[in-house]
């Protein structure tokens, strides 16, 4: 969503499948039994138990290698339950990783308030059965604070009454923190912590269940520093809210991500950031390429990447992939026709992928011969067809 979201910004400012079942912690007359031993090399989910030095203790989220007697404070991941003794229950604990909490999400596609004559939501919602949105976008405002677009704040501005309109026509919203131009949180929070606060104002502004961090470009994609802070960030926001589906979207190569997702995946595995979707951005690579066959591949070379960083199986790393593609015409003239979309959705739905969506539905109007712009896709098609096929998912 590059050359696309460069012109908006310059127009407008210059997940979690069925969880894990919970381990029970049996008892005795004489004392609470201990759940079975922990052990580094094993992935507990939320709500799982493990014992170690003669106490009890419940997983908050997702962790593997993390001690409970060394990590059970009020924000680690660890939950003391006190002493326990006696045999251990029979019930085995985990055996690997679990898809995000909450399952598939609904596809969600991008709209744009204030740029290329974006649609009332509940037009869209009533003709199409989509049933949410991803919302763009939300940079920075005078230092580390989240604004729409890097200006008008939060609340009271055209963003937050089109969240009250899609909410109203009875679809959820996704907030989009990033892209690839502007003024964003990443490099001009200074800390982790600064900058899950800054994610935390946007969750608590709009009561939200999910987020989607867009990190493109120089400024963070391709700069270790900020995008290791990016994660961090998100490990504290996932942290503090364990029921928010954390999401990371990012571009990619037609066979997979580059250099800089392969390590943005790795160090969300090193630093136990519990990342629920990692989403690829599967176009502009530079050429008119088979959209349909640069999706599968793309999806495919980060399946395998996530199978050999998390050790998941290949449903499990299905599971945490997502596609946000770009209807018609690309920024690099890439075509994608609505029957393309189709397949590739098919594809999605088959693979059990978690996440669906494109840039954008201000574009989601025929135009055929109209080049890349904001009001539409560029190609003939009828108006909402992306979206319609998308609300399949």
């Amino acid at each position: 969503m590059k050359l696309s979201r460069k012109i908006a910004l310059v127009v407008t400012v210059a997940a979690v499948g069925t969880a894990a079942a919970v381990l029970p912690t049996a008892t005795s007359n004489a004392a609470v039994a201990c759940a079975p031993a922990w052990s580094a090399s094993t992935v507990y989910v939320k709500d799982n138990t493990a014992s170690q030095n003669g106490h009890n203790y419940t997983a908050k989220w997702w962790t593997q290698n993390e001690s409970p007697a060394a990590n059970s404070s009020q924000w680690a991941v660890w939950a003391d339950n006190g002493a326990c003794g006696g045999p251990a229950p029979t019930t085995p604990p985990p055996t690997g990783p679990t898809p995000p909490a909450g399952g598939r999400m609904a596809a969600a596609p991008y709209i744009y308030p204030g740029w290329g004559n974006p649609p009332a939501p509940a037009t869209v919602v009533n003709a199409t059965g989509i049933k949410a949105f991803t919302i763009a976008f939300v940079l920075a405002s005078n230092g580390c604070n989240p604004a729409w677009d890097g200006a008008s704040g939060l609340t009271g501005g055209v963003h937050a009454s089109t969240i009250a309109a899609i909410r109203a026509a009875g679809a959820d919203v996704v907030p989009s923190i990033g892209g690839w131009s502007g003024n964003k949180l990443g490099p001009n929070c200074a800390t982790p912590e600064a900058l899950a606060g800054a994610y935390q104002k946007v969750i608590d502004t709009f009561r939200l269940t999910s987020i989607d961090i867009d990190i493109e470009n120089t400024d963070e994609f391709e700069n270790h520093v900020v995008a290791d802070r990016i994660v961090d960030a998100l490990k504290i926001v996932k942290q503090r809210n364990p029921g928010v589906t954390t999401i990371l979207t990012f571009g990619t190569t037609p066979t997979g991500p580059n250099a800089h997702g392969v390590r943005l995946v790795q160090q969300a595995r090193a630093k136990n950031a519990n990342i629920d979707i990692f989403t690829q951005m599967p176009f502009d690579f530079g050429g008119h390429a088979d959209m349909y066959a640069a999706n599968v591949g793309a999806t495919e070379g980060l399946k395998n990447l996530l199978k050999s960083t998390f050790g998941y199986t290949d449903a499990q790393a299905y599971a945490r992939i997502g596609i946000s593609g770009m209807n018609g015409l690309s920024d690099q003239q890439e075509l994608t026709t609505v029957e393309t979309w189709t397949r590739i959705r098919d594809y999605a739905r088959s693979k059990g992928l978690a996440r669906f969506a494109f840039w954008a539905v201000n574009r989601d109007r025929g135009c055929a011969g109209g080049g890349v712009v904001s009001h539409c896709s560029g190609i003939a098609q009828p108006d909402w067809a992306f979206t319609r096929v998308s609300a399949g998912f």
